[in-house]
């Protein structure tokens, strides 16, 4: 895959890229490798609008902490702004433990970080921060979109031929347009770089791994992420 390529595309539509993006779409690439084309357009489409075009997996509300995510979405409660909630599932729980939304997509619920828990055998109900992780959040919008995690609907029930309403896979129709055209650009940068000759870019594993390496590992491959993604910084 020639990396430049892809990046020349992203960058002539969505604009110059931080380095903290570009080692997202790093994560993400490998998380999505061998799907259908279409299927990875649409998961980078759905993290960037679901991050807010950072890249990086991030809390509900976009709160820096915890205890900010919470607040602001008692906040936006207070206001009637969440009429959709039958019951405000980030208030902190009898262990302490709070279940709003975390990830490249939002995992919501207890019982939805139970099923992720299930489906992956990683433990995200001892620790749910750990759906923050780049590598288990990427896992997590991959395998939930794939198998139907979230409402039931999968990427394979659209794609390819409909990006507008893959959108049903997560939210409904929500921003569908939206993402739908960011999904237009990322397969065209997906093409691009296929189609244009390889470039020594830096070896990437398969896919995320299946199982919870030790933290020293993540931290490791993190590391070799940033140095090698340096260069497509815009």
């Amino acid at each position: 895959m020639n990396r430049a390529a892809f990046y020349t595309v992203v960058r002539k539509d969505l604009g110059a890229l931080t380095q903290s993006q570009v080692t997202g779409f790093e994560v993400l690439l490998t998380a999505v490798n061998g799907l259908p084309l279409a299927q990875q357009a649409y998961l980078l489409a759905t993290a960037w609008h679901e991050t807010g075009a950072t890249m990086q997996p991030v809390r509900e509300a976009h709160g820096a902490t915890d205890a900010q995510t919470i607040a602001r979405l008692e906040k936006a409660w207070a206001a009637g702004k969440l009429k959709w909630v039958k019951k405000p599932y980030w208030r902190k729980d009898a262990d302490g433990k709070s279940w709003f939304g975390r990830g490249y997509v939002q995992l919501t619920h207890k019982e939805n970080y139970q099923k992720a828990s299930d489906r992956m055998g990683i433990d995200l109900v001892s620790d749910p921060s750990a759906a923050l992780s780049p590598m288990i959040a990427a896992r997590i919008l991959v395998q939930g979109c794939t198998e139907g995690w979230f409402t039931g609907a999968k990427l394979s029930d659209f794609l390819p031929g409909n990006y507008v309403g893959a959108r049903k896979v997560v939210n409904g129709t929500d921003r569908a347009q939206d993402i739908a055209h960011y999904a237009v650009t990322f397969e065209a940068a997906l093409k691009a770089a296929e189609e244009a000759a390889p470039s020594p870019d830096v070896e990437l594993p398969a896919a995320i791994p299946t199982q919870p390496a030790a933290a020293w590992w993540w931290n490791a491959l993190w590391k070799i992420f940033e140095q090698f993604t340096r260069k497509w910084r815009a």
